[in-house]
């Protein structure tokens, strides 16, 4: 398993990016609109996702800002198979939030647990 990266929802997507972008000097490394959804998703990072962790910056276009206690997402971990982690989180008395499936929208197969004090981890199913 590894770090995948890091969500923050955000009410100005260009913005956001420049700050990470133009301040902090990460690059923008994909960018991706669900219209049916009707959020963004971009990624920005000093590594290639395939190298390192990078955040995940969530622009949902209903929504111009957050409070500073629900602007933070989740962390993600990429597993080899979501299903059979959950499982495992539930045999030992954990919480799973989010049953192992394909995201909306699209098809990569995600689950969601919690950690002890509530925080979210996003478990990705590595892609074969």
């Amino acid at each position: 398993m590894r770090l995948l990266h890091t969500m923050l929802r955000v009410g100005d997507l260009d913005r956001s990016i420049a700050f990470y972008t133009e301040l902090l000097g990460m690059k923008l490394l994909r960018r991706d609109d669900y219209p049916d959804g009707k959020f963004t998703l971009a990624f920005v990072g000093y590594t290639d996702e395939r190298d390192g962790t990078v955040i995940e910056l969530t622009h949902n276009w209903d929504t111009p800002s957050y409070d500073l206690g629900n602007g933070f997402g989740h962390l993600a971990v990429e597993v080899e198979d979501a299903y059979a982690a959950c499982e495992k989180i539930k045999a030992q008395g954990g919480t799973v939030v989010r049953e192992a499936g394909p995201m909306k929208h699209g098809t990569t197969v995600i689950a969601f647990v919690t950690d002890p004090d509530g925080y979210k981890i996003e478990f990705i199913q590595k892609k074969k």
